[in-house]
Protein backbone atom coordinates (compact mmCIF):
# COMPACT_ATOMS: atom_id res chain seq x y z
CA UNK A 1 0.00 0.00 0.00
CA UNK A 2 2.71 2.41 1.01
CA UNK A 3 4.69 2.13 -2.99
CA UNK A 4 1.38 2.77 -4.42
CA UNK A 5 0.86 6.09 -2.10
CA UNK A 6 4.69 7.10 -2.77
CA UNK A 7 3.81 6.28 -6.48
CA UNK A 8 0.61 8.18 -6.47
CA UNK A 9 2.33 11.19 -5.32
CA UNK A 10 5.54 11.08 -7.75
CA UNK A 11 2.83 11.06 -10.88
CA UNK A 12 0.92 13.72 -9.06
CA UNK A 13 3.97 16.07 -8.72
CA UNK A 14 5.45 15.17 -12.70
CA UNK A 15 1.63 15.90 -13.51
CA UNK A 16 1.35 19.16 -12.15
CA UNK A 17 5.05 19.92 -13.88
CA UNK A 18 3.28 18.74 -16.92
CA UNK A 19 -0.11 20.67 -16.60
CA UNK A 20 2.51 23.87 -16.13
CA UNK A 21 4.06 23.81 -19.16
CA UNK A 22 1.49 22.82 -20.70
CA UNK A 23 2.72 19.39 -21.95
CA UNK A 24 0.60 16.75 -20.47
CA UNK A 25 0.20 13.83 -22.98
CA UNK A 26 3.74 14.21 -23.77
CA UNK A 27 5.04 14.04 -20.45
CA UNK A 28 2.95 11.03 -20.46
CA UNK A 29 3.96 9.40 -23.37
CA UNK A 30 7.93 10.22 -22.11
CA UNK A 31 6.72 7.96 -18.86
CA UNK A 32 5.29 5.61 -20.63
CA UNK A 33 8.29 4.91 -23.11
CA UNK A 34 10.73 4.34 -20.08
CA UNK A 35 7.86 2.24 -18.30
CA UNK A 36 7.31 -0.38 -21.55
CA UNK A 37 11.28 -0.87 -21.94
CA UNK A 38 10.89 -1.63 -18.34
CA UNK A 39 8.16 -4.12 -19.03
CA UNK A 40 9.58 -5.54 -22.15
CA UNK A 41 13.87 -5.75 -21.33
CA UNK A 42 14.42 -7.50 -18.49
CA UNK A 43 18.26 -7.32 -18.66
CA UNK A 44 17.34 -3.34 -18.34
CA UNK A 45 14.49 -3.46 -15.54
CA UNK A 46 17.22 -5.65 -13.58
CA UNK A 47 20.30 -2.95 -14.42
CA UNK A 48 18.12 -0.32 -12.88
CA UNK A 49 16.97 -1.79 -10.09
CA UNK A 50 19.70 -3.87 -9.17
CA UNK A 51 21.58 -2.00 -5.86
CA UNK A 52 25.08 -3.58 -6.34
CA UNK A 53 24.78 -0.48 -9.58
CA UNK A 54 26.48 3.03 -9.07
CA UNK A 55 23.73 5.14 -9.40
CA UNK A 56 25.74 7.33 -11.40
CA UNK A 57 26.12 4.37 -14.10
CA UNK A 58 22.38 3.94 -13.73
CA UNK A 59 21.92 7.55 -14.71
CA UNK A 60 24.58 7.58 -17.70
CA UNK A 61 22.82 4.68 -19.11
CA UNK A 62 19.83 6.67 -18.88
CA UNK A 63 20.49 9.64 -20.47
CA UNK A 64 22.45 7.46 -23.32
CA UNK A 65 19.02 5.58 -23.72
CA UNK A 66 16.18 8.46 -23.39
CA UNK A 67 18.19 11.33 -23.54
CA UNK A 68 16.70 12.67 -27.02
CA UNK A 69 13.48 10.75 -27.06
CA UNK A 70 11.55 11.94 -23.90
CA UNK A 71 11.02 15.67 -22.37
CA UNK A 72 14.23 17.60 -20.77
CA UNK A 73 11.13 16.76 -17.48
CA UNK A 74 10.95 13.62 -18.05
CA UNK A 75 14.48 12.64 -18.32
CA UNK A 76 15.17 14.41 -15.17
CA UNK A 77 12.22 13.11 -13.51
CA UNK A 78 13.28 9.40 -14.33
CA UNK A 79 16.90 10.45 -12.45
CA UNK A 80 15.51 11.50 -9.34
CA UNK A 81 13.68 8.17 -8.90
CA UNK A 82 16.99 6.78 -9.36
CA UNK A 83 18.39 8.80 -6.30
CA UNK A 84 15.23 8.09 -4.40
CA UNK A 85 15.96 4.66 -4.77
CA UNK A 86 12.61 4.90 -6.55
CA UNK A 87 13.18 3.35 -9.76
CA UNK A 88 11.43 0.22 -8.97
CA UNK A 89 8.34 1.98 -9.33
CA UNK A 90 8.42 3.70 -12.27
CA UNK A 91 6.25 1.30 -14.12
CA UNK A 92 4.07 2.10 -11.16
CA UNK A 93 3.88 5.63 -11.46
CA UNK A 94 3.65 5.61 -15.31
CA UNK A 95 0.03 3.92 -14.87
CA UNK A 96 -0.68 6.33 -11.98
CA UNK A 97 -0.03 9.01 -14.21
CA UNK A 98 -1.97 7.78 -17.09
CA UNK A 99 -5.31 7.51 -14.80
CA UNK A 100 -4.76 11.32 -13.76
CA UNK A 101 -4.27 12.32 -17.61
CA UNK A 102 -7.28 10.31 -18.33
CA UNK A 103 -8.94 11.98 -15.40
CA UNK A 104 -8.25 15.10 -16.46
CA UNK A 105 -9.03 14.43 -20.29
CA UNK A 106 -12.11 12.90 -19.19
CA UNK A 107 -11.28 9.37 -20.94
CA UNK A 108 -12.37 6.32 -19.24
CA UNK A 109 -11.07 2.82 -20.17
CA UNK A 110 -13.60 0.30 -20.80
CA UNK A 111 -13.16 -3.20 -21.15
CA UNK A 112 -15.26 -4.80 -23.78
CA UNK A 113 -16.02 -8.50 -24.11
CA UNK A 114 -17.19 -10.19 -27.23
CA UNK A 115 -17.60 -13.74 -28.37
CA UNK A 116 -16.24 -12.62 -32.12
CA UNK A 117 -13.96 -10.49 -33.46
CA UNK A 118 -15.63 -7.38 -34.35
CA UNK A 119 -14.35 -4.88 -37.40
CA UNK A 120 -13.04 -1.40 -37.06
CA UNK A 121 -16.80 0.06 -38.15
CA UNK A 122 -18.57 -2.45 -35.05
CA UNK A 123 -15.44 -1.13 -32.82
CA UNK A 124 -16.28 2.35 -33.08
CA UNK A 125 -20.13 1.90 -33.27
CA UNK A 126 -18.96 0.35 -29.23
CA UNK A 127 -16.93 2.95 -28.50
CA UNK A 128 -19.07 5.83 -29.40
CA UNK A 129 -22.10 4.15 -27.30
CA UNK A 130 -20.12 3.70 -24.19
CA UNK A 131 -18.87 7.09 -24.94
CA UNK A 132 -22.44 8.79 -24.97
CA UNK A 133 -23.31 6.44 -21.89
CA UNK A 134 -20.40 7.11 -19.65
CA UNK A 135 -20.01 10.67 -20.24
CA UNK A 136 -16.92 10.67 -20.74
CA UNK A 137 -14.66 9.38 -23.74
CA UNK A 138 -14.68 5.82 -23.83
CA UNK A 139 -11.21 3.79 -25.16
CA UNK A 140 -12.73 0.11 -25.16
CA UNK A 141 -10.26 -2.88 -25.05
CA UNK A 142 -11.65 -5.15 -26.51
CA UNK A 143 -10.96 -8.86 -26.15
CA UNK A 144 -13.00 -12.32 -27.39
CA UNK A 145 -14.31 -15.08 -25.45
CA UNK A 146 -16.09 -17.44 -27.38
CA UNK A 147 -18.01 -18.62 -24.29
CA UNK A 148 -20.51 -16.44 -23.88
CA UNK A 149 -22.20 -17.12 -26.96
CA UNK A 150 -23.24 -13.80 -28.16
CA UNK A 151 -24.05 -10.19 -26.53
CA UNK A 152 -21.20 -8.60 -25.21
CA UNK A 153 -19.95 -7.74 -21.60
CA UNK A 154 -18.54 -4.37 -20.55
CA UNK A 155 -16.13 -3.40 -17.78
CA UNK A 156 -15.75 -0.49 -15.96
CA UNK A 157 -13.63 0.59 -13.07
CA UNK A 158 -16.06 -0.89 -10.69
CA UNK A 159 -19.07 -1.93 -12.58
CA UNK A 160 -19.90 -4.90 -15.19
CA UNK A 161 -22.83 -4.53 -17.73
CA UNK A 162 -23.59 -8.53 -18.75
CA UNK A 163 -25.63 -7.90 -21.85
CA UNK A 164 -23.97 -12.04 -23.10
CA UNK A 165 -26.81 -14.83 -24.77
CA UNK A 166 -24.79 -16.67 -22.12
CA UNK A 167 -26.24 -15.01 -19.14
CA UNK A 168 -29.45 -14.68 -20.39
CA UNK A 169 -29.41 -18.70 -20.83
CA UNK A 170 -28.32 -19.11 -17.49
CA UNK A 171 -31.19 -16.75 -16.36
CA UNK A 172 -33.69 -18.32 -18.32
CA UNK A 173 -32.57 -21.71 -16.96
CA UNK A 174 -32.91 -20.88 -13.46
CA UNK A 175 -36.41 -19.22 -14.09
CA UNK A 176 -37.94 -22.46 -15.62
CA UNK A 177 -36.28 -24.58 -13.16
CA UNK A 178 -38.30 -22.20 -10.04
CA UNK A 179 -41.66 -22.67 -12.42
CA UNK A 180 -44.08 -24.85 -11.31
CA UNK A 181 -46.25 -26.55 -13.74
CA UNK A 182 -50.11 -26.68 -12.98
CA UNK A 183 -51.22 -29.97 -12.27
CA UNK A 184 -52.61 -32.18 -14.98
CA UNK A 185 -50.17 -30.43 -17.05
CA UNK A 186 -48.45 -33.41 -18.48
CA UNK A 187 -51.28 -35.67 -19.17
CA UNK A 188 -52.50 -36.75 -16.33
CA UNK A 189 -56.41 -37.40 -17.12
Amino acid sequence: MRDQTVSRNYAETLFELARRNDAMVEYGDGLDTVARLLDENPRFRMFLETPRIEDGDRKALVRKVFGESIPTHVLNFVLVTIEKRRQRLLRTISRQYQALLDDHLGRQHVEVTLAREADEATQAMIAERLTVALGKKAIPHIRVKPEIIGGLIVRTADTIFDGSVRRRLDGMRRQLLRAELPTGALGDT
